[in-house]
């Protein structure tokens, strides 16, 4: 939990959460700032991806443990996200293994729309994100998958799929949530989303944090086309953040797309 003097240093950020335009000051200024900047995107979305791996680039167990890889401080920087952003973004395979509520309970802060990708709409209403009582939830899925407009709680909401590499039209998905005035994104997981917002050219920022653990196997934390060469990778400049034993890593992507998926 954030501590008085965070906390107040939290407080004063978070009310310039919808104050656009407004300049931003204090110790946690330089992470989130340009989180609250105005999109640059043609769709009006400004889309932060996430993730937490171990010093070897795992972030689970082969078995698919993974929690938890960070500490506190990453904990509550997953919080603090989500309590920024006007939607949360998470795979099926992230709802199936941890059947996360994806709320602010670490920090103050409003809770986030839940978006949850399932092309196939293979996962069932047990799930808490599809439980009454919560933040409102979005179960996105292809348009040709057949099935009723809702799930449990969740309102269906049906997508083209990518005719290049399968699941969902993520600038579709995009153009979606900006509809309905969702247009602060957090990406959360798990890697293989990420990797596919990161491959379609949709992430504005990324925030990895690097924990000091190596397990030797397990979950990549990015899924990629394979690069042939070293300059085939995609490079940038990153800024770091510690969060405890573990360092946080900032990229500006601004849309850009690894080379092998170009």
């Amino acid at each position: 939990m954030d501590g008085s003097h965070a906390g107040t240093e939290w407080g004063a950020l978070l009310a310039r959460r919808d104050a656009s335009g407004r300049p931003l000051s204090g110790p946690l200024a330089p992470l989130f700032a340009p989180l609250l900047a105005p999109p640059g995107a043609a769709d009006g979305c400004l889309v932060v991806g996430r993730l937490a791996q171990t010093l070897d680039g795992r972030i689970a167990t082969l078995s698919g443990s993974s929690q938890w890889i960070g500490g506190r401080g990453d904990i509550l920087h997953t919080h603090r996200l989500r309590a920024l952003c006007h939607a949360v973004v998470v795979g099926a395979g992230t709802v199936r293994h941890d059947d996360p509520l994806l709320t602010t309970r670490e920090c103050a802060g409003p809770s986030p729309v839940r978006v949850v990708l399932d092309a196939e709409r293979r996962l069932g209403p047990e799930r808490r994100v599809f439980e009454g009582g919560g933040p409102p939830t979005l179960l996105a899925c292809a348009e040709d998958t057949s099935g009723p407009d809702r799930l449990g709680a969740a309102e269906v909401v049906r997508l083209p799929r990518d005719p290049t590499v399968g699941g969902l039209h993520l600038p579709a998905l995009l153009r979606a949530l900006a509809s309905r005035g969702l247009t602060r994104v957090f990406v959360e997981g798990g890697g293989v989303t990420v990797s596919r917002f990161l491959a379609a050219g949709c992430l504005d920022r990324l925030h990895v944090t690097v924990a000091p653990v190596l397990l030797g196997s397990g979950i990549p934390a990015f899924t990629l086309p394979e690069a042939a060469r070293i300059a085939d990778g995609m490079r940038f400049a990153w800024t770091p953040h510690a969060l405890g034993a573990d360092m946080l890593f900032d990229i500006a992507l601004d849309r850009a797309r690894p080379a092998v998926c170009a």
